[in-house]
């Protein structure tokens, strides 16, 4: 193989990749074995959607970053556009699900738009900070401020569209990534301090009135979200709540720690508990791989979101773009490990945040994949700088 081709081989990357597939593969197989899911294939379909992905990544390759940079704006616009068609579509194309409009229905198959408006969101936002840092060489407070403003607009428009689904927990993982990206841009430090003093004595404030006041808070979001602030009670105490809002707490609790060191193997699941194979899968991995398996899975996240970091740090020299870009896509993994992992614990409340590149879902594969693909041709094309940097 020439050394030219051998830029297109990113053996961590891949490695990494394999290692989540095989992850998810066995603790979906072993989700199925529960008697609730009695004639599903949620293995083969995961299979596919992992094969899907592998083609969205192969065909990303045929791009270089400065064309995707380029084309940042046009997939931002689509996505909202797609955004808005999923609100306003009838019912037989958009069904409610668990009291929000998520889903394209096509029949053969269900796509969550919001799911890869993520990657296209991280997408634009990059590009505009790439943009905005070649105009204004030297920051100051109001070309910080104007930044600040340009990624706050770029967020809020999916993030309203989505909250009229309504998926709140959705809208939350695109504040994060903005968060994460506004840090991280260079913003000046009392702008960024300011702006989180503010938004953490805002959402206090909404948390403890949720406490001290549940009835009036259910009456605020309506009867269809109630659901919501059961969540946000139960994570507070689940002592307190009643049986059905703690349910999954106990049974996720319960399927972890019957795991205890090294697990029940593969189909011996004994705990049964709704989205096991997507919003619970971590519980899954604790049953069945126990607390030796289910570190080693929180480990090979910390390796790939530690390789994200640097794979951003490294190419920043040559394009802001290509490392905003990493830096939000680390977010994203983030905050989807985080809550997921959290969640199965007990110190995060309930929502249906899967466990990216390993729950089951056609979405939330391909979306992960599509950013996974941008990802891995930043790669590439630093793998090539470097190179030639060192000739």
């Amino acid at each position: 193989m020439s050394k030219k081709q051998s830029y297109f081989v990113q053996t961590d990357l891949i490695s990494i990749f394999i290692l989540l597939v095989c992850v998810s593969l066995l603790a979906i197989y072993n989700a199925q074995q529960l008697e609730q899911y009695e004639g599903k294939n949620f293995l083969l379909q995961q299979a596919v959607w992992f094969t899907v992905g592998v083609g969205i990544v192969a065909a990303i390759q045929y791009l270089d970053v400065e064309q995707i940079y380029k084309t940042s704006v046009y997939v931002y616009a689509f996505g909202l556009f797609v955004l808005l068609v999923l609100i306003i579509s009838p019912e037989s194309i958009v069904p409610t699900r668990n009291g929000a409009k998520s889903w394209f229905d096509l029949k053969v198959a269900t796509i969550q738009p919001s799911e890869f408006t993520k990657i296209t969101t991280i997408v634009y936002m990059a590009a505009i900070i790439h943009k905005h840092k070649e105009k204004f060489v030297i920051p100051t407070i109001k070309s910080d401020l104007k930044l600040l403003f340009k990624i706050l607009a770029i967020v809020a428009a999916p993030v309203l569209l989505i909250m009229k689904q309504p998926d709140f927990g959705t809208s939350m993982v695109y504040l994060f990534i903005a968060g994460v990206i506004i840090i991280l841009s260079g913003i000046n430090w009392k702008i960024i301090t300011t702006l989180i003093v503010s938004i953490s004595s805002g959402l206090g404030a909404v948390l403890a009135f949720i406490v001290k006041f549940p009835d009036l808070a259910k009456d605020l979001v309506g009867k269809e979200q109630e659901y919501q602030i059961d969540r946000i009670l139960t994570w507070f105490d689940p002592t307190q709540e009643a049986s059905d809002a703690s349910w999954h707490f106990d049974q996720a609790f319960m399927a972890l720690g019957s795991g205890q060191l090294f697990g029940k193997g593969l189909g011996n699941q004994q705990v049964s508990f709704p989205e096991a194979q997507t919003d619970f899968i971590f519980s899954i991995i604790g049953e069945s791989f126990g607390f030796v398996g289910s570190a080693l899975v929180i480990f090979l996240y910390f390796i790939f979101l530690y390789k994200l970091v640097m794979i951003g740090l490294s190419i920043y020299k040559h394009s802001a773009f290509a490392a905003y870009t990493c830096f939000g896509y680390m977010s994203l993994m983030l905050i989807h490990v985080f809550q997921n992992i959290g969640m199965a614990l007990g110190i995060m409340p309930v929502t249906g945040i899967p466990l990216l590149l390993v729950s089951y879902g056609g979405s939330s594969v391909m979306a992960a994949m599509l950013g996974f693909g941008v990802i891995y041709r930043i790669a590439v094309e630093n793998s090539i700088q470097n190179d030639y940097l060192f000739k």
